[in-house]
């Protein structure tokens, strides 16, 4: 399932072809007997997918993914996260669920997320700000919604921040009181490189067609896809290779029958995706 992933196998038959191609190479790696396709669909029905669930490494990658139906609601999903005393969950606002929020305040940890506009609330208090860092007020605040006061009885900090990249106006709340404003801002801004992972998944690796439709079969080919991920980022990582991840795993595809050093196979590559047009080459775009 990983060779499938690294090559761009399209079907259970795709992947039997390809391996029963190479039948000399893969009794050097172990495969006594021919792989058929049959045998994948069977270990994907059988085989449970939480073998491949146990990923825990610290960094910016993932350490908890919960695979859900499309009518499973965002807030539910923080009642499946454990919470880590002083450690900081960044959500977007389909996760502002004050009740569930409060768990993770109960815990010793903290959340920044969104406010939503329509947000029940008065101020306590404002800090002082410095505007330069596009933080335009820092408040402490109380609800005021007869539920939401009940479900989040203590105060929050509520800050406005105008992106100066964008021009974008955003209000964050969040239970830390510590951390400067524009850290807080910060925080948030970081929690898009998970929106990028998520979606470099499904642009380079094989989780938009599945190679079997039963839960099992889902997760296990869609937490394989996670594990190759990693692999092939620590692997990218120990050897310095300069290479963007998508070049690195287009150039893994071609290799995966030969026996060489994996540094090798990147030597010389230019990566530069701004690669001037050969002056013998016509450019489809000239007026």
């Amino acid at each position: 399932m990983a060779f499938a992933q690294m090559t761009y196998r399209e079907s259970l038959r795709d992947i039997e072809a390809c391996l029963g191609a190479q039948p000399a190479k893969l009794y050097g790696m172990g495969f006594r007997k021919k792989v058929a396709r049959s045998t994948l669909a069977d270990a994907n029905e059988l085989r449970d997918w939480r073998i491949w669930h146990d990923l825990d490494l610290r960094g910016p990658i993932p350490s908890f993914i919960h695979v859900s139906s499309g009518k499973m609601g965002d807030a539910l999903a923080l009642d499946l996260i454990a919470k880590e005393a002083g450690a900081i969950y960044v959500t977007d606002r389909g996760y502002v669920d004050f009740r569930r929020l409060h768990v993770f305040h109960e815990a010793g940890a903290f959340f920044v997320t969104r406010a939503k506009s329509n947000m029940n609330y008065h101020r306590l208090y404002s800090h002082p700000v410095d505007k330069s860092t596009g933080v335009i007020a820092d408040q402490t605040i109380a609800l005021d919604g007869f539920y939401t006061r009940k479900e989040y009885p203590q105060h929050l900090r509520r800050i406005r921040f105008c992106d100066e990249e964008t021009g974008k106006r955003l209000v964050f709340l969040t239970n830390n009181f510590a951390l400067p404003a524009a850290t807080i801002a910060a925080l948030y801004k970081k929690r898009w490189q998970v929106e990028l992972f998520f979606k470099w998944i499904k642009q380079n690796l094989r989780i938009k067609h599945f190679y079997g439709t039963s839960e099992n079969a889902v997760k296990t080919q869609i937490w394989i896809a996670v594990c190759v991920y990693v692999l092939a980022a620590i692997i990218k990582k120990e050897l310095v290779i300069e290479a963007s991840l998508y070049t690195f795993l287009q150039i893994l595809s071609v290799h995966p029958f030969e026996k060489i050093e994996l540094f090798q196979a990147f030597h010389g590559i230019d990566d530069r995706s701004d690669r001037q047009l050969g002056s013998n080459q016509l450019n489809l775009f000239d007026s």
